[in-house]
């Protein structure tokens, strides 16, 4: 029997408005300023379609709200706030374990809008998976991490990180490890970042 999400389960998708030339800027050599927005766009669709069952949290950078309702449908939306991409993903796990300290435990899974291969079985296999362990990471064939998942907030996961690299994820693991933090690896999946990646779409 499928294990129904505690009350204080949380899943946030992190996202940026589609604008040209602000999204997906590595594949604007290949699909242009207007092409590469408009693929982001559908990706975030997609993985709101995914997520939607899960009552998920949107954290977005650029645009406003009116735009991202418009977008992506009738979320919770918060804006990811200034800093690196860590700071942000911090900031994010560290908001939502406050707001659940007085309602018992709390599992929060993370994830993007740039990995197709995301489903909604995968998204409750992370939380299940948090029963057991202290973090959840879904490996990207690109050295990083699609989806992370936390049943504790550990800041240091989230710094002295060289993020968009290929070593996001060995980084990741390295300081788990340092300070004792239990882990499980998901499926590896590919994100859409990279002409070369265009092909997984087809």
């Amino acid at each position: 029997m499928r294990e129904e999400l505690q009350r204080t389960d949380r899943l946030i998708i992190m996202t940026k408005y589609p604008e040209p030339g602000q999204t997906k800027t590595r594949l604007i050599p290949a699909l242009g300023s207007q092409g590469a927005a408009n693929l982001h766009r559908q990706l975030g669709l997609n993985t709101v379609a995914v997520g939607a069952e899960f009552n998920p949290e949107i954290r977005y950078a650029g645009g406003d709200e009116t735009l991202m309702r418009d977008w992506l449908g009738d979320f919770q939306f918060a804006k990811q706030g200034s800093g690196d991409l860590g700071d942000r993903m911090s900031r994010a796990f560290a908001d939502g374990f406050a707001n659940d300290s007085m309602s018992g435990c709390c599992r929060i899974v993370m994830i993007g809008t740039d990995c197709p291969g995301i489903d909604a079985k995968l998204i409750q296999t992370a939380f299940a998976t948090l029963l057991t362990a202290d973090l959840v990471l879904g490996p990207a064939t690109d050295g990083g991490y699609y989806l992370i998942g936390l049943r504790s907030f550990y800041p240091q996961l989230f710094k002295t990180i060289i993020w968009s690299t290929e070593t996001v994820l060995s980084e990741t693991l390295t300081i788990a490890n340092q300070h004792k933090i239990s882990y499980e690896l998901l499926p590896m999946l590919s994100d859409i970042d990279r002409p070369e990646d265009l092909a997984l779409l087809l």
